[in-house]
């Protein structure tokens, strides 16, 4: 019984190791794809995220496809985030996924899975849509995601909403 036991929880273990590996590796790759612009390394004590400071200067990671996410919205998300891949580029991330993964903005996080499971990374992509919408630069959006405003965004709100027609 001890012997199943023992051999049961080392399954476990290295299952749950696997996952994190892949997990991580799986984070890393979409980051690698960046166009030549820097981000802005804000510095290790600072409280703002990586972003670009300015627009990509070449071509942008695509974001994944939205038909790949079981939940609507998810796909829902990933279709907005993929209409405005240049102001999420200028955008920092509050869920601090510089530091544990490596992106270096907000377009990172829907690069790869991370954009699905993060309600930071949820909120501040649809946040950037609207404003967006609304006419604001992505100077003006990254203030106000600086300020906390994406923390007023209503994701049970895209629940009701029609789905975003396309991911371009």
């Amino acid at each position: 019984m001890k012997r199943t036991a023992f051999i049961f929880v080392a399954v476990v273990l290295m299952a749950v190791a696997g996952f994190g590996i892949g997990f991580a590796h799986g984070q890393s790759g979409a980051s690698s794809s960046q166009s030549s612009a820097q981000p802005t390394a804000p510095g290790p004590d600072s409280d703002v995220p990586a972003y670009h400071a300015s627009a990509p200067t070449g071509a942008l990671p695509e974001t994944l496809d939205p038909k790949q996410f079981p939940d609507a919205r998810a796909q829902k998300i990933y279709a907005l985030a993929a209409k405005v891949k240049p102001v999420l580029y200028q955008q920092p991330c509050y869920c601090r996924c510089d530091r544990e993964v490596g992106h270096t903005s907000l377009l990172d996080c829907f690069g790869d899975n991370h954009g699905s499971i993060c309600d930071v990374c949820k909120k501040e992509a649809v946040y950037s849509y609207q404003q967006t919408k609304l006419g604001k630069t992505p100077a003006e959006i990254r203030a106000g995601i600086m300020a906390g405003k994406w923390k007023q965004v209503d994701l049970a709100k895209l629940d009701a909403a029609p789905a975003a027609s396309g991911a371009k």
